[in-house]
């Protein structure tokens, strides 16, 4: 009896078992992108939808990506190249860096047919205000202004006029002129005292991060606090008119998810675009459904981010985020693919993907003391669980103190390198907790050929990194040890995956790369099998 009944239990939650997988067959789930993607900004135009993003100290800067269903995306341009070419701190020379800062939060709008794209940066004390008609190929018109107006956002008004919200825990308005050429002084005023009052006085983080939206005709004003011992919070405020009274309230409170905004479908469904910050990998997407109850947005399921969405299935980040790369160009172009960025503003006399065909060249014109001060590191994201990232360097024209290979580039780095010393090659394994780098081990190496690997691990926050080298790309080593990849401030940023080239005693000597591979499994298991 106790068989029959323990085997009807069995059969009892298999069943459930199968339901519940059936039910989330074909629907989204959250994260919406596992992947450093924050300070998201999101608009739809008839049935296509943009978003914009931060990459701070990343060239090119301010990705444009694009979805037909608020799920898959795809990056498909940048605001531009490079927000200055004439700063120290941003072209990483005299020993300055800019690293955490460039520029931040953007905002994202479509107006009688005409794309904006504004962003701030503390390094030049500017606000830089991108437009287009067409957001996908350019070209870009530059306005600048001369304040750096932080986290702000911008609408258009239905009268006409332009307003540019901003500020930290007090809330700032301005009218800007039609051209968004100047703000219009005269019309800056407060628009709310304290902002995060709905979070009460204990704030840690006040209200920033401002989007404002007009629906139905009322206005909304979205902002993030962080109350002390507590988390992120989204707090919503609503007003009848831009000159207020305006009303706050608590938006969202659960799992640090905060900051962003709102945007419908063409079907008639509201979500909340948000971010979370989720460790070494970086702050990710999310989204949350949203209904309406007394003209307020009522975010999340019961007051919760749920797991799952009403919204296509999830592919994967790659090719539309991230993607490998075997360097070939047809017809001698010396293009790189969206998914790659710059730490920093990069020297473009110094890389080439035409002068030895299906190779990526670095080379080398100063001399450099760290791996972060060096320049024309090319960069893309880590994302998670996990990734796996591969490449292959041909080594012969390397020159005395030159180090070159693949890195995890954050604050607390580590990296694989061929380094040359005292007429002979090694590899080294280089770690940087707390920002200093040590060598953690080095292994002769007696041929110009290397391959690389670096895998990391982002599941349940483990946010750890591992190096891998092989002689004939098919048995591969472990060097060295894993490296922890924690989230700091000074970079801001998740980690990303690093190719670079720079010397430390000798200029003019390169490296060519023969590819970069991505993949979203581990081969942790294969690579033990082969040691």
């Amino acid at each position: 009896m106790k068989t029959r009944r323990h085997l009807s239990y069995t059969v009892l939650m298999l069943i459930f078992s199968i339901i519940n997988v059936m039910a989330q067959i074909g629907t989204a789930h959250n994260p919406v992108i596992y992947a450093d993607v924050p300070d998201l900004s999101i608009i739809r135009v008839q049935e296509t939808y943009y978003m914009s993003s931060t990459t701070m100290h990343m060239n090119p800067g301010v990705p444009i990506m694009k979805s037909n269903d608020l799920i898959n995306w795809k990056l498909v341009n940048y605001a531009y190249q490079t927000l200055e070419n004439d700063d120290d701190k941003l072209n990483l020379d005299n020993g300055k860096n800019d690293y955490g800062r460039g520029s931040w939060a953007s905002s994202l709008r479509f107006h009688n047919g005409i794309y904006y794209v504004s962003t701030f940066s503390g390094t030049t004390s500017k606000t830089y205000i991108f437009s287009t008609k067409n957001i996908e190929k350019g070209p870009w018109k530059r306005t600048v202004l001369n304040h750096s107006y932080h986290d702000h956002s911008l609408l258009f008004d239905d009268d006409g006029k332009i307003y540019l919200v901003w500020g930290s825990g007090k809330i700032y308005i301005t009218e800007l002129q039609s051209d968004l050429s100047a703000v219009k002084e005269e019309t800056k005023r407060v628009l709310i005292e304290n902002a995060n009052a709905p979070a009460g006085d204990n704030i840690m983080l006040p209200s920033e991060g401002s989007q404002l939206f007009k629906v139905k005709g009322k206005y909304y004003l979205f902002t993030i606090c962080w109350p002390k011992d507590g988390m992120r919070t989204v707090i919503i405020h609503k007003a009848n008119t831009i000159s207020g009274p305006w009303e706050g309230k608590i938006g969202l409170q659960d799992f640090g998810v905060a900051q962003g905004g709102l945007i419908d479908t063409p079907d008639g469904k509201w979500f909340s675009y948000l971010f979370r910050d989720a460790g070494g990998v970086g702050r990710i997407p999310y989204l949350v459904p949203v209904k309406w109850q007394n003209d307020w947005p009522v975010l999340g399921e019961n007051g919760k981010v749920p797991e799952n969405l009403d919204l296509p299935v999830n592919k994967s980040l790659i090719p539309g985020i991230v993607n490998s790369d075997d360097f070939n160009r047809k017809n001698g172009e010396n293009n790189l693919p969206l998914v790659w960025q710059w730490n920093h503003n990069p020297d473009n006399s110094l890389w080439s993907l035409s002068e030895r065909k299906g190779y990526l060249r670095l080379k080398t014109a100063r001399i450099d003391s760290s791996f972060v001060q060096s320049k024309n590191t090319l960069t893309q994201r880590t994302f998670g669980p996990q990734c796996l990232g591969s490449t292959m360097l041909e080594l012969s024209n390397m020159k005395e103190g030159d180090m070159a290979g693949l890195s995890l580039l954050q604050k607390d780095f580590g990296f694989i390198a061929v380094k040359v010393e005292n007429g002979t090659k090694k590899i080294v394994m280089i770690d940087a907790e707390k920002g200093n780098a040590k060598e953690i081990e080095s292994v002769p190496l007696h041929q110009n050929k290397i391959y690389f690997k670096a895998e990391c691990d982002f599941k349940n926050k483990a946010d750890t990194g591992r190096f891998y080298y092989s002689l004939n790309g098919k048995k591969w080593i472990s060097i060295g040890k894993p490296i922890k990849m924690p989230y700091t401030l000074p970079h801001f940023m998740g980690y990303r995956f690093g190719l670079f080239n720079y010397a430390t005693q000798n200029t003019g000597g390169f490296v060519d790369f023969d590819y970069f591979k991505l993949s979203d499994k581990s081969d942790l298991e294969i690579i033990k099998q082969k040691r």
